[in-house]
């Protein structure tokens, strides 16, 4: 091997290796995981995935104030002996850089039961799966603010996260009382 070529390999080693960015990715829980955990007493969750129409994502956005991304939300309905116990409802919502996949457990009344993270793939923030932090969220329902800074704390580290997070549950809070409520 000539010793030009030796430099110009070692130089492109050093360029590659000096623009190379760290990245984490975890995954946490599957969907049927924290379906388990969400919903511990349900028998059996029967898929009821909703196609919205031009009309109820523009409804959404404006009620919410967030983009409707996507027309198609992948839903369940929890049961137990064949009772209604509420919505799962998988979602994603972009970190800093990355989509962080999460779910959102609605009781029967529409009101939120709990927040899973399922995939985290920022180099920070994952601070989110707390739950001390996610349990700001239980109980809220339609119109609550979700204003960050205000009724729902930031995390130093992980504001889009957060900002995200709160942002989705609102979202997914106006598809509730636009697609799924009775």
């Amino acid at each position: 091997m000539s010793d030009w070529f030796r430099r110009i390999m070692a130089s492109s080693a050093i360029v590659l290796a000096a623009g190379a960015v760290p990245c984490y990715a975890a995954t946490y829980l599957t969907a049927d995981q924290a379906q388990k955990i969400c919903f511990t007493n349900a028998t059996r969750f029967v898929a009821a995935d909703v196609k919205l129409s031009p009309e109820q994502m523009k409804a959404i956005e404006k009620d919410s104030g967030v983009r409707v991304r996507l027309d198609t939300q992948k839903v369940w309905r929890a049961e137990a002996g064949g009772r209604f116990l509420g919505w799962f409802i998988q979602d994603e919502v972009l970190g800093k850089h990355e989509f962080i996949q999460w779910v959102l457990a609605l009781n029967a009344d529409g009101s939120v039961r709990q927040i899973e993270i399922l995939d985290y793939r920022e180099t920070y923030g994952s601070q989110i799966r707390e739950d001390k932090w996610r349990a700001q969220f239980y109980g809220k329902e339609h119109g609550a603010k979700l204003k960050l800074d205000d009724d729902i704390k930031n995390i130093a580290g992980a504001t889009l996260s957060s900002r995200h997070i709160a942002d989705g549950v609102k979202r997914l809070l106006s598809f509730y009382e636009f697609a799924l409520k009775p």
